[in-house]
């Protein structure tokens, strides 16, 4: 015996399709999305199978097939499509696995900022007044203080690994956040249904979770693209000055600082960790400009 959807049920089902069918639409019709949003997932996907993708172990060294050079040279060798580094490590495993460092590191930042600089800025956007200046006067201090200089003096203290890094980052990058969140907050507390949920006794969470941060997501979500290149570009300057992630991890900015002895002769063991972090800020960015795109009433480019 067939059976027959409600009524609204079947106007929900209509309304989450004819949603994604609009998302899917609007997404190929932005080009910075599409591309930003296709070369994110590949990478991802590679990140994530890295053990079944990698030809080699990227920590097995084999010290007589030294800076083997990648298959377009003449001496180039399939075994080791991209060539080997200065202690025969497979280049090509490495940067499979490096992948999986600058995009861990680069989300966990985001997170982690994010949930500071969000709750200082809806925090001093709803509430104003002494909690506004407080914030303020921590947001001016922060941003007296360069990232990078903090960034090295903090990790020659605490030591060099993904762990620290990824701390000290979070702990530095929050200010885009709070400024946003604190801005967007400001023009959010006197809307109408705010001040209805006032009205009807809601408890100050309900209205700060429910009414508020859902209204803001999109411009944090813009925010949060920018800062997840952001801090793998710090990483790689902090692994590539050796205060970042350690040896033998396969770090892109480490892979890059060791080859900056050979790049006068064998400059592949730069250019190809450095396209890789390159392609991967430049997706990242393109990927944001494109939520910008669709987040803008009416579209930006329309």
């Amino acid at each position: 015996m067939a059976h027959t959807l409600s009524p609204p049920v079947a106007a929900e089902q209509h309304l989450v399709g004819s949603w994604q069918s609009r998302f899917l639409r609007s997404t190929l019709n932005n080009r910075s999305l599409a591309i930003g949003l296709l070369i994110i997932t590949t990478l991802g996907v590679v990140a994530l199978l890295a053990p079944w993708l990698a030809p080699h172990d990227p920590y097995l060294q084999d010290t007589a097939n030294r800076m083997v050079p990648p298959i377009w040279h003449e001496t180039g060798s399939w075994t080791h499509p991209l060539g080997t580094d200065r202690l025969g490590r497979d280049y090509l495993s490495r940067l499979i696995y490096g992948s999986r460092i600058s995009l861990f590191i680069g989300l966990v930042v985001a997170l982690i900022s994010g949930l500071i600089g969000t709750t200082l800025g809806v925090l001093a956007g709803y509430f104003g007044g002494r909690v506004d200046a407080v914030v303020s006067y921590l947001l001016t201090t922060r941003l007296a203080m360069p990232v990078v200089l903090v960034a090295l003096a903090m990790a020659s203290l605490m030591g060099g690994s993904m762990l620290s890094v990824t701390l000290l980052l979070g702990l530095l990058l929050w200010d885009r956040f709070a400024v946003v969140a604190r801005s967007a907050t400001q023009q959010l507390r006197d809307a109408e249904y705010v001040q209805a949920a006032q009205a009807l006794g809601c408890p100050l969470p309900y209205i700060l979770l429910r009414e508020v941060l859902p209204n803001i997501a999109g411009a944090l979500i813009v925010v949060a693209t920018l800062e997840v290149a952001n801090a793998i570009l710090l990483e790689a300057t902090l692994s590539f000055l050796g205060m970042g992630v350690q040896p033998p991890s396969p770090s892109w900015g480490l892979m890059i600082a060791e080859g900056k002895a050979y790049m006068f002769f064998q400059p592949w063991v730069i250019t190809i960790p450095g396209s890789a972090l390159f392609i991967l800020v430049l997706a990242i960015n393109l990927l944001g400009d494109g939520l910008r795109d669709l987040s803008a009433p009416g579209g930006r480019n329309e």
